[in-house]
């Protein structure tokens, strides 16, 4: 794939205005940041960030198209991917993979992490057809409630990480 348009960085206070705004409706944000209520904003998704790693975002033309970070880490084990969102005018355009990929590396230079976990939301066929492809494998299926107390499987992957 070609990321010639792609780039990242680290995401920065000033970048949550824009991210709030990915999710487009409850559906979405529980993918995404199951624990956030509906709509999300700036003060859920800081909260995120001081307590989780790697906030990553991506950028398509230069505009923030992605964001990503772990929600568990594990130096020399693993790290686990979370709040994995792309902003709707990016997406199919390759962010997603692109994002995970430098979450990959990120992984792997910075926790020597030999493993990535992702979990994801059955009803998220996008996602679980993405992970597949970028060869997650499924681990397990735990139950969830979503926000109106419904019964949902969270289906949990796993993919190696080769160090070079």
């Amino acid at each position: 794939m070609n990321h010639s348009t792609l780039q990242h960085r680290p995401a920065v206070a000033a970048d949550l205005d824009e991210i709030v705004r990915f999710p487009q409706d409850a559906d979405e944000l529980f993918y995404c940041y199951p624990k956030a209520s509906w709509p999300l904003t700036v003060g859920q998704l800081a909260a995120a960030m001081a307590e989780r790693r790697g906030s990553t975002v991506a950028l398509l033309d230069g505009r923030v198209a992605g964001f990503a970070n772990f929600y568990q880490w594990q130096p020399n084990e693993f790290c686990a991917l979370g709040n994995m969102m792309v902003a709707p005018a990016a997406r199919r355009h390759g962010v997603a993979q692109y994002l995970i990929e430098v979450m990959e590396q990120l992984a792997r230079d910075q926790y020597k992490a030999r493993l990535m976990k992702v979990s994801c939301f059955n009803a998220n066929a996008a996602g679980l057809l993405l992970y597949a492809r970028l060869g997650y494998q499924p681990q397990g299926i735990v139950e969830r409630a979503d926000p109106q107390g419904r019964r949902v499987a969270l289906v949990q992957l796993e993919k190696a990480l080769v160090h070079a």
